[in-house]
């Protein structure tokens, strides 16, 4: 989490610099697919090839996000033998996004009723 930006909501606002990253880092999970990466890499690491299958996704696509995700900072990756391992090392990124996909996830199925969506979101 930022530091001072008070973890009440009481504190100082966060300068415009962390609200831009903050806003690019929503951006880029803003993407289903990557925000299905994320919340799978942040079940455990994988390579890629194990990662496509997971979210049905194309082998040359699921590279691409993840080659988004890294310049961002959002995922790390090593080398094991020929395998590049991918892995989520933010703690802050896990929590927000098992927070609102998990959050989500459950109160649907508490309700049996589809997720509602939002109005004019573009998703």
């Amino acid at each position: 989490m930022v530091a001072g930006a008070g973890g009440s909501g009481r504190g100082e606002d966060p300068s415009a610099d962390v609200l831009g990253q903050a806003a690019e880092t929503f951006a880029l999970l803003a993407s289903p697919t990557r925000l299905h990466m994320v919340w799978a890499l942040a079940q455990g690491e994988s390579d890629v090839s194990g990662l496509a299958e997971r979210v049905s996704g194309a082998l040359p696509a699921v590279s691409q996000h993840l080659t988004k995700l890294k310049l961002a900072g959002l995922v790390r990756s090593r080398r094991e033998g020929r395998r590049q391992v991918y892995f989520v090392d933010d703690p802050d990124v896990v929590a927000v996004v098992r927070s609102m996909v998990g959050g989500l996830a459950e109160r649907a199925e508490q309700n049996r009723a589809p997720v509602r969506r939002l109005r004019g979101s573009g998703a």
